[in-house]
């Protein structure tokens, strides 16, 4: 496939489907609490007002704070090239996959974010970017670990490739891997988009918030940069797991644009699912301390390398 019609359906796919998962999740948890809750679009509203507005910003602040929705928001489009939607669309070679890279823009993206937090020299900006700090130096390892054990399984640290391997795999949930590296994967998007148990997006209270700690003094489009960007990594985080551990492409025996389209439907509705499962395990879990953090980032840990040691001891064989 060509370069320019991968771009456009892996961005189209993505910038589209991004605030309608924070959608879905606000709704199911409204609808648990026997609410009516906002719309499932209300975040493409939120986006649309926050763009038409001015932004207002800090005379102490410096060129980092003006950059840092701009970085954000870019590292989370290149994340979103490098994780496939469907490997019916493959990328090009000229777009390197590598796991390595996708960790790399993320913790790119995360700096900016934490330096804007600081920047402003507001009190909160700065506790939040300190707690945002503690979560991905404990966070990051258990990603690391998680992709490096798909990357031993597969034979390579192409993400496409290793979407590629697993569709070959048989049935992966089935495995004793798969399941360590699905339940590692769930507690790190939980950890990386500032869900419950970790963050609670919907409030602000000062002393616990810390992803919109980093946000309090952004207004208008910068705003709206930030949490589109958010929106875009959370559903990177999801594709990953989705389309790793349960692949749907090798049962579409068709070809050509049919399948295509067919597969993107697909994912869309793993996507959805997916956002529910996550709404349900915000709403039957409570908001953990700050010091209790480390324990579900131990954990994530503990079960990625448990995975790890589990490939060997199977004597390498995943099918």
């Amino acid at each position: 496939m060509s370069y320019i019609v991968y771009i456009i359906i892996q961005i189209l796919t993505m910038v589209l489907i991004a605030p309608l998962v924070n959608g879905i999740i606000i709704k199911v948890k409204a609808f648990s609490q026997k609410r009516t809750g906002p719309p499932i679009l209300q975040m493409y509203f939120d986006l649309y007002k926050l763009i038409r507005k001015s932004t207002v910003v800090s005379d102490v602040s410096s060129w980092i704070y003006k950059a840092a929705p701009y970085v954000v928001f870019s590292t989370a489009l290149a994340a979103a090239l490098l994780v496939p939607v469907s490997t019916m669309i493959t990328p090009p070679d000229s777009i390197p996959g590598d796991f390595i890279i996708l960790v790399s823009i993320f913790a790119l993206g995360r700096f900016f974010m934490m330096a804007a937090g600081l920047d402003t020299g507001s009190t909160f900006g700065g506790m939040g970017s300190s707690r945002e700090a503690m979560i991905s130096s404990l966070a990051e390892p258990s990603i690391l670990v998680c992709l490096f054990t798909a990357g031993l399984i597969s034979g390579s640290t192409s993400l496409d490739r290793m979407m590629v391997f697993m569709q070959g795999a048989g049935t992966p949930l089935i495995h004793p891997v798969a399941i360590l590296l699905l339940l590692a994967l769930l507690s790190i998007i939980m950890m990386e988009t500032a869900r419950i148990p970790v963050d609670d997006p919907s409030t602000h209270l000062e002393l616990t918030m810390i992803h919109e700690a980093m946000l309090l003094e952004y207004s208008g489009r910068h705003l709206a940069l930030m949490e589109y960007g958010a929106a875009i990594k959370q559903l990177v985080f999801m594709t990953l797991l989705l389309n790793l551990l349960i692949p749907h492409d090798q049962f579409i025996a068709m070809a050509g644009v049919g399948a295509v389209l067919l597969s993107l439907l697909i994912y869309l509705l793993k996507v959805i699912l997916l956002a529910v499962l996550i709404a349900l395990i915000e709403i039957n879990t409570v908001k953990f301390r700050l010091f209790s953090i480390p324990n579900l980032a131990a954990l994530s840990f503990i079960l990625s390398f448990l995975a790890f040691l589990q490939y060997f001891l199977l004597g390498g064989s995943y099918v």
